[in-house]
């Protein structure tokens, strides 16, 4: 179960590590890092958009270009000292050298996201590059938001625990896609053959149609092309609940695994019947991290209470609390 307070973070590297790791961490500074940095990734989102808008930022050029320069340094100086402070994400006795660790730390999914929030600003300086693709890149400094919402994070673990599953999703996917081009390249061809004349063009109706998007701007005029039309939009609705089917199956299953384990560490800190401050506060982070609600966290902990006291009366003398010694 973590720790409440790591010794090893005894340091000004392990405070800055339990400051800008939000699973970690407690106490008031902590909690103004965090809100800090979620209001200015969205007031650069806000920026951003604001920008493509000329007559305003033809206006208000200066704000946004000083907006741009604040901003970066600031996300600048929190990824060199996530950097930095990375090496106490674990005890010393389970870490390697402090180059692997920030080398593990880089390609990490969350360091490689800080990296491309700042990556275009330097960009602009080195390199030339168009503007409007500079913006766009920009405004991937929105993916720094999973760092902060229990609910992204999970999102992401599920899409990672099942990505065999969505792998083999869109294989079937694109085998539909290939075959419903191509019959309704076979089938329509002759009658439109400016929409239908090639199986690339047929392409734009077999996935609006698989998909069940139907934009109805490409449609199958012939008795066959119908037929085979109403066939592969059947096929489709099927293909478009597979996706979710999936995403819903693995959300449940990760929420399972979270609360059990919860309740494992719950457990775990019942085992001498008392649990005090520290690894009360211990569970908190737990549960933050697990992204559980304090109601399911509430359910979890009456159950194993239950489960203490219905093992405590069977193993138990009611009179005297003493073991019951069962002969066989």
């Amino acid at each position: 179960m973590i720790e409440y307070k790591a010794p090893w973070r005894r340091t000004l590297r392990g405070r800055t590590f339990e400051v800008l790791e939000r699973s970690h961490v407690s106490d008031s500074l902590g909690r103004f890092v965090d809100i800090a940095l979620v209001v200015l990734i969205l007031f650069n989102i806000l920026s951003v958009m604001m920008e493509t808008v000329e007559s305003v930022y033809s206006q208000y050029k200066l704000f946004f270009d000083y907006t741009e320069y604040i901003s970066v340094a600031i996300f600048t100086v929190e990824y060199l000292a996530r950097l930095w402070a990375c090496v106490d994400a674990h005890p010393p006795e389970e870490r390697g050298t402090d180059l692997k660790e920030r080398l593990n730390w880089i390609l990490s999914p969350a360091a490689i996201i800080d990296f491309v929030a700042i990556a275009p600003f330097f960009l602009s300086i080195f390199f030339f590059v168009d503007l409007r693709f500079l913006r766009v890149l920009r405004l991937l400094r929105i993916l720094k938001l999973t760092r902060y919402s229990a609910a992204l994070t999970m999102l992401l673990d599920v899409f990672r625990e099942r990505a065999n599953a969505f792998y083999a999703g869109f294989f079937i996917l694109l085998v539909l896609l290939v075959i419903a081009s191509s019959g309704a390249y076979l089938v329509e061809h002759k009658a439109q053959p400016q929409a239908f004349g090639s199986i690339p063009h047929a392409m734009w109706w077999a996935v609006s149609t698989l998909t069940t998007v139907g934009y109805g701007d490409v449609t199958p005029i012939t008795p066959l092309g119908q037929i085979f039309g109403a066939f592969v939009t059947i096929i489709g609705i099927g293909m478009a609940a597979l996706p979710a089917g999936i995403l819903a199956s693995g959300l449940a299953d990760h929420l399972n695994q979270m609360r059990q384990a919860f309740r494992k560490d719950y457990m775990e800190a019942l085992e001498d019947g008392i649990i005090d401050a520290d690894e009360t506060a211990a569970l908190e982070i737990r549960r933050k991290e697990l992204g559980l609600s304090v109601k399911e966290a509430s359910e979890i902990e009456e159950l194993v209470r239950e489960h203490k006291r219905q093992e405590k009366c069977v193993t138990h003398c009611p009179h005297c609390g003493k073991p019951v010694t069962i002969d066989e």
